[in-house]
């Protein structure tokens, strides 16, 4: 019977094609730009999409994190000003999501549970491996979604992810 571990690192795997694919269409020079003004900027999309891999080493060896803790958060996004910076966020982010898996087991993905916390109220609270499924590889593919429609709006090449992108034919 295959590991659980093994199933999450092979399903990582997967993802980041897509993600690379994408993290490659950002351009360059348009970090604050918007299509909205009540959405977040390009620049700090593409760095959430770049880094979220990483957080399957928080879920895996934390018990809990407070995304909104009183005092403020401590934690600052990179930046990055060239694609060839943000995929190297991304390559970084995806090698310590695949170490924290390697280094973990079945049993502690299944029998523990993680915390996620807003201002110190409990937000959920599930076992590792539904928080690495649901908070870290489910988040990834909804932000990678969410950028390239920023790609579209921007005039910028979309790529195939699952399926064909007017931009690259039936790929």
């Amino acid at each position: 019977m295959a590991k659980i571990t093994d199933l999450l690192i092979t399903e990582l795997d997967h993802e980041a094609i897509g993600i690379r694919k994408a993290l490659q269409n950002v351009p360059e020079g348009k970090n604050d730009w918007k299509p909205h003004d009540k959405s977040m900027p390009l620049g700090s999309l593409a760095t959430i999409v770049a880094t979220t891999p990483g957080w399957i080493d928080m879920v895996v060896n934390m018990d809990e994190i407070d995304i909104n803790p009183p005092g403020g958060s401590k934690f600052k996004s990179p930046e990055w000003k060239t694609r060839k910076e943000l995929i190297q966020q991304f390559e970084e982010s995806l090698k310590k999501g695949r170490e924290a898996l390697q280094k973990t087991n079945d049993d502690h993905l299944l029998n523990t549970k993680w915390r996620m916390l807003s201002g110190g109220k409990l937000m959920m609270e599930q076992t590792r491996y539904e928080g690495v499924r649901e908070a870290v590889i489910n988040h990834m593919a909804h932000h990678r979604g969410q950028l390239t429609v920023y790609l579209r709006l921007a005039g910028e090449k979309v790529p195939a992810i699952y399926g064909p992108s007017a931009d690259e034919g039936k790929g």
